[in-house]
């Protein structure tokens, strides 16, 4: 019977194989099925970076490229990749219009943007139209909207007799806390004056670094006077502890007060600025200035918090439209609707341009329209460009205006890549930025320079505009920019009080303009310009020696940064002159700049707010760079400019303010102080069914404002996305092929193990 027993068991196992392989079979089938279909397990495509059925949500999605951001305490902030997130969950007292160009100030949490009252030496009011130099304080006093709620968060949770649940937490209270959601209970408050007040404190306090205390100690009153108390108070307070130890006691700011900034009452800011700064309001709308409750600033300083990554730059606590629900370090960001935010109609005003693309079509509507905004890792550009081209990512990186530029070019080498992007609907708007690059002259130099007597200026400016008027901007935009630039003809860009557009704001002394025609002069013009600097030729006419201008370059030298170079030396070829390119690593590249040791130089500048100041500042003689340390660095110095920019500097915006920047772009236009070169251009890239996109590197609580079809999305997805059949049909029969030799040998063996078993059995009877 053991026997018997051990064969019918020897049997089944035999049997096993055979049908193990036709379960192979399926099984790879099936996986094959799984990777050609449209729905993976659950019916999620396998490449989609979110699960079954989240494209029907009213969720955007995108993706962030490189680490997770590194600051998202608004003392701290200041890269671009933290403002998707600072801006949308921070309210400032003010912001920007949505669709206004030239930009707009509008409020935010603040009911009106408010007007300075302006005082003398005595603290005696002056009136509105006072002259600058008269003003000894600016005294802003700024509503702020009542009944504003921050998020829900456990830092205002309370228990029944109004204690704060969480506020004397020990080490061990926080096991198995490592999120703000991890604790239960959450509360909420109304936003008031003093929140404003103790953000504006906590920017001089040593625990976290601000980028603007400096800036801002200069401006406010006492403030540089308050950080030096602060310090003196932490100190005091990290007495007898190690450097290195990361929970420290918490420095309560509501105990030290100044001058410069205090709540007049629950819905009043005031703020005291030395002197008068009208673009101090624009600072205004940055999330420096954004609300600060105290009881967060106590929540996180408690021990344990640090370690646990339980900080305001994890965990922000905000009055905005969102506020973060998820954060996995260097994978994972996701913002939800706040629910306490009151709600904010859509703007109703805007350009023809606006309205002919339909952002104006939802005035008056209450934003934010979108429920959630995810954000996905994407370490590599090829596998996020093919998930955006697939309708899985919305947009590809909200903060970015590379990729809309990007794909422009890209259509436009291809017209297949051309027809795709029509065929799936997606929209590439752009706009010119408020930024710029220029090259500049060292106004140190004694050869392209200011000069040291009348008739060495009069030459060395002749040699600048001749330079000028040979290098073809316009060539190094369509080359270099693949067009995606704007010709620059004066240091202002598009969107700013001042900016003029051509013909009216053309260079004359670069161009000639006939009517609305705008055309660079000709070679002639710049050769007549440079002999009479003293160069026939490009030699000089004294000792018949070549012309040889140094180009200091950033950046070393790539196949692109060659490229360039030999464009460039080319330009200054056409008039005889030899350039010579000494290009190094940017940071050498600044210690040159601040030793004043460059001749010819290229350099950008993007703006910190829409005004034309932080453009003219950049040409004002005593922010010279190598004299003052400023960010004038062609070392610039013109006496009539600098008058009209002191003047210019305290003027509110209006006709007088604009006539003077007129008037000061010509100076310089004439100075060839800069050769003026091109403002950059960043473009959107959003799939038809993103509706309101309008790109801006300026606006950045710009998510509110958009909003998604999620029922068109889905059939899009599902429509470009449809299985691959034959590849499955190849390799089922590759495999059937591979696979039914090896089940007909084991039948076979099957067989001849049975017949040997009923032999064996026939002789043990």
């Amino acid at each position: 019977m053991r026997a018997k027993d051990g064969g019918g068991r020897a049997g089944g196992a035999w049997r096993r194989p055979g049908r193990a392989a036709a379960g192979a079979v399926a099984v790879l089938l099936a996986a094959a099925l799984a990777a050609c279909s449209p729905g993976g397990p659950g019916g999620t495509p396998l490449n989609s970076p979110y699960a079954a059925g989240a494209e029907r949500q009213n969720t955007l999605y995108t993706a962030f490229t490189q680490r997770s951001p590194k600051y998202l305490d608004p003392t701290s902030s200041y890269s671009v990749d933290e403002t998707p997130y600072t801006y949308q969950i921070y309210e400032p007292p003010y912001g920007y219009d949505y669709l206004k160009r030239p930009y707009q100030l509008t409020p935010r949490a603040a009911q009106r943007v408010a007007d300075p009252v302006y005082l003398d030496g005595q603290g005696r009011p002056l009136p509105a139209d006072a002259p600058g130099e008269q003003v000894a304080q600016s005294v802003y006093d700024i509503p702020i909207k009542p009944g504003i709620l921050y998020q829900p968060h456990p830092a205002f949770a309370r228990d029944a007799a109004g204690h704060y649940l969480y506020h004397h937490l020990a080490p061990a209270d926080l096991e198995g806390k490592y999120a703000v959601t991890d604790f239960p209970h959450t509360g909420t408050r109304e936003l008031t004056a003093d929140d404003y007040v103790y953000a504006i404190r906590r920017l001089a306090t040593t625990r976290v670094v601000s980028p603007i205390f400096a800036h801002m100690a200069d401006y406010i009153v006492g403030l540089k006077e308050y950080g030096e108390r602060i310090r003196a108070a932490d100190r005091e307070l990290r007495k007898g502890l190690d450097p290195t130890d990361r929970d420290l006691p918490w420095l309560d700011l509501r105990k030290y007060a100044f001058e410069g900034a205090e709540a007049v009452d629950p819905h009043t800011l005031r703020i005291r600025i030395k002197g008068k700064y009208p673009q101090f309001k624009y600072w205004l709308a940055m999330t420096f200035f954004a609300p600060i409750p105290w009881e967060a600033d106590a929540f996180y300083s408690q021990p344990g918090m640090a370690e646990r990554n339980l900080t305001l730059n994890y965990w922000p606590v905000g009055t905005g439209p969102y506020m973060l629900t998820e954060y996995l370090a260097n994978r994972r960001h996701v913002l939800s609707r706040n629910p306490n935010f009151r709600g904010e109609p859509y703007p109703c005003e805007g350009s023809d341009e606006d309205r002919r693309n339909g952002l104006l079509d939802d005035c008056g509507k209450t934003t934010p329209f979108i429920d959630r905004i995810v954000f996905n890792i994407e370490k590599e550009s090829v596998p996020l460009q093919g998930k955006f081209l697939q309708g899985y990512y919305d947009v590809p990186q909200v903060e970015r205006g590379e990729y809309g530029v990007a794909y422009l070019v890209a259509i436009n080498d291809s017209k297949e890549k051309a027809r795709l992007f029509a065929d799936r609907g997606i929209r590439l708007p752009t706009t010119v930025e408020t930024q710029n690059w220029y090259m500049g002259f060292n106004w140190l130099d004694p050869v392209v320079g200011q000069g040291d007597t009348p008739e060495q200026q009069e030459k060395n400016r002749k040699l600048r505009q001749a330079i000028s008027i040979a290098v073809d901007w316009e060539e190094y935009v369509t080359v270099f920019e693949n067009s995606q630039a704007q010709v620059a003809y004066g240091p202002l860009p598009p969107g700013l009080l001042g900016y003029r557009e051509p013909p009216e704001g053309a260079n004359p002394v670069v161009y000639d303009i006939h009517g609305k025609d705008v055309t660079r002069k000709p070679l002639d013009v710049a050769r007549r310009l440079l002999a009479e600097a003293g160069y026939p030729g490009g030699r000089n006419a004294a000792t018949g020696q070549p012309l040889v201008i140094n180009y200091d370059a950033m950046g070393g030298v790539s196949p692109a940064a060659r490229s360039q170079f030999d464009w460039m030396a080319r330009q200054f070829a056409k008039l005889g002159i030899q350039l010579d390119i000494r290009s190094t690593d940017y940071n050498r590249f600044q210690d040159k700049m601040r030793r004043g040791s460059a001749q010819l130089f290229m350099w950008g500048w993007n703006a910190d707010y829409p005004d034309a100041e932080n453009f003219l500042f950049l040409l004002y003689g005593p922010n010279g760079k190598v004299k003052s340390g400023g960010e004038n660095a062609s070392n610039y110095s013109n006496p009539e400019f600098d008058r009209l920019f002191e003047q210019m500097k305290f003027l509110d915006d209006g006709p007088e303010k604009e006539r003077i920047i007129e008037r000061m772009v010509a100076i310089v236009q004439n100075d060839a102080a800069w050769m003026f070169g091109y403002f950059p251009k960043s473009g959107g890239a959003y799939h038809q069914w993103v509706g309101n996109g309008k790109p801006t590197q300026m606006i950045r609580n710009n998510l509110q404002y958009l909003k998604i079809d999620p029922e068109l999305r889905a059939r899009k997805i599902r429509e470009w996305n449809q299985p691959v059949w034959w590849p499955v049909w190849l390799l089922a029969a590759l495999l059937l092929l591979a696979v039914l030799p090896a089940v007909g040998m084991l039948r076979r063996r099957e067989r001849a193990t049975a017949v040997v078993a009923a032999a064996a059995e026939g002789g043990a009877r």
